[in-house]
């Protein structure tokens, strides 16, 4: 009588036999274009800011200007494609500023805008961002109200 292998045998078998084709990847070299892609959106968010500033404008108006800027940059950059082919050559370096914050409000709405503009776009619009729009507000809300306790006493 011949004995069946055990699930956890043929997991193991499967996930060593998946390894041999499975690429690994290249830490150090995506560190890398995440960290001078990251930066140099920094560097030319902080050059605009300073033209501003120097041009007359108030630091706090332009540092709104600029971020304001960079999600609408990245909102066309999404819409025409393009946002994806960075995001893939450059990671966290382009996802974790705002610009990624506009993306992830723009694919979804691409995605379903065959739909119409209010079942589609318009209720997928908040899909993957609403959850973090809801949390910032809520902890900004209960900060608020402890900050006004603490201000009271």
């Amino acid at each position: 009588m011949k004995k069946e292998p055990e699930k956890k045998d043929i997991a193991k078998a499967y996930e060593k036999y998946t390894k041999k084709f499975t690429p690994r990847p290249d830490y150090i070299g995506n560190c890398s274009k995440a960290f001078f892609t990251g930066g140099l959106i920094c560097a030319a968010s902080l050059y605009c800011r300073n033209m501003l500033v120097e041009g007359g404008m108030e630091e706090e108006k332009a540092a709104t200007l600029v971020t304001v800027g960079l999600v609408v940059i990245a909102q066309l950059l999404t819409g025409f494609g393009v946002f994806d082919v960075i995001a893939k050559f450059a990671g966290a370096g382009v996802i974790v500023p705002i610009t990624g914050f506009a993306n992830s409000m723009v694919a979804p709405a691409m995605e379903y805008k065959r739909e119409g503009p209010v079942l589609g776009a318009g209720s997928k619009i908040f899909s993957i961002a609403g959850p973090v729009l809801v949390c910032g507000i809520t902890a900004a809300i209960i900060a608020g109200i402890i900050a006004r306790i603490i201000y009271i006493l």
